[in-house]
């Protein structure tokens, strides 16, 4: 995965607050057994964390920034994104974005973008307080992405996937199919309260999973809408291989195997690894987001 080293990244759509505090914010769910509960319950690569009752019951809680955000100082150019984690993070948000820009308006609608959040530790937003533990995730009521950079080292080491930069790509590009689903009015599906393999939020997830490949499909010949030069110059077989590889590590059955032992697929939240790697392949394969009906 290679990007541009002279194309200029715009950090606006991305808010650093690493090293900010949470001022009268306290997270419900802490680390260590909580967290890993939390994966398997569901949220991991989710939808908020008031699915999981991590609401802190606080009034218009919100991310507070550090003073000096790192990716606004560091991350100018494509070669930063070539060279640092962070950076690159920048450079995979433009460029889902721009690909769903470009796509509303191919289908006569119109995108509103959505920030990344970067954060540690623990984060306020406008769905309840969340920790690190409970992975990605997308706010709709804020309309934004929460990540803490340090979910990529577990990914590998506790959900033994291979990882990868493209690996990451999936992940950020799998949060913006959420908010691709909340303008489109079908995110509020896996409001249901139901679980299970045939599940609307399984179905929501897997779609988010389909949307992620749809743009993976058109990611490295999607301009930049401000200076028409791709971002993204090199997607090569093996990115594809170590996003596949990521879908099918977050699996609910995998995570559920690794975690209690057995497959239980009646509290299934996301999706077994071979669905979760078959709606990325369709929407890779593809290139239609039409081919993303998970509903049927």
């Amino acid at each position: 995965m290679q990007f541009d080293d002279d194309a200029d990244l715009d950090t606006s759509e991305v808010q650093d607050v690493r090293g900010g505090r949470v001022p009268g914010g306290r997270a419900t769910i802490g680390g260590g057994i909580a967290g890993i509960v939390a994966v398997i319950l569901g949220l991991f690569f989710g939808v908020g964390p008031e699915q999981l009752g991590l609401s802190s019951g606080d009034p218009e809680p919100v991310a507070t920034s550090s003073s000096q955000p790192e990716v606004a100082k560091a991350c100018r150019k494509g070669v930063d994104a070539n060279t640092r984690e962070d950076c690159r993070i920048v450079a995979v948000v433009n460029n889902v974005q721009d690909f769903w820009r470009a796509e509303f308006q191919r289908r006569g609608g119109r995108y509103s973008p959505a920030q990344t959040v970067i954060f540690t530790g623990q984060v306020r937003t406008a769905c309840g307080t969340a920790t690190a533990e409970v992975g990605p995730f997308y706010c709709p009521a804020d309309r934004k992405v929460y990540l803490d950079l340090g979910f990529f080292d577990d990914l590998r080491t506790r959900f033994g996937a291979t990882g990868g930069s493209f690996a990451q790509a999936y992940v950020v590009a799998h949060e913006y199919g959420h908010h691709v689903q909340n303008l489109l009015g079908t995110l509020q599906r896996a409001q249901d309260g139901q679980q299970g393999a045939g599940s609307n939020a399984v179905r929501v997830e897997l779609q988010a999973d389909c949307y992620a490949g749809v743009w993976a499909h058109h990611a490295a010949a999607s301009p930049d809408e401000r200076t028409g030069r791709r971002l993204l110059t090199l997607l090569t077989d093996q990115d594809i291989r170590d996003g596949l590889d990521a879908a099918a590590a977050v699996g609910d059955d995998r995570i559920q195997a690794r975690y209690q032992g057995r497959v239980t697929p009646e509290s299934w939240t996301h999706g077994s690894a071979a669905q979760r790697q078959e709606w990325f392949h369709t929407g890779y394969r593809t290139g239609d987001m039409a081919r993303c009906n998970t509903f049927r």
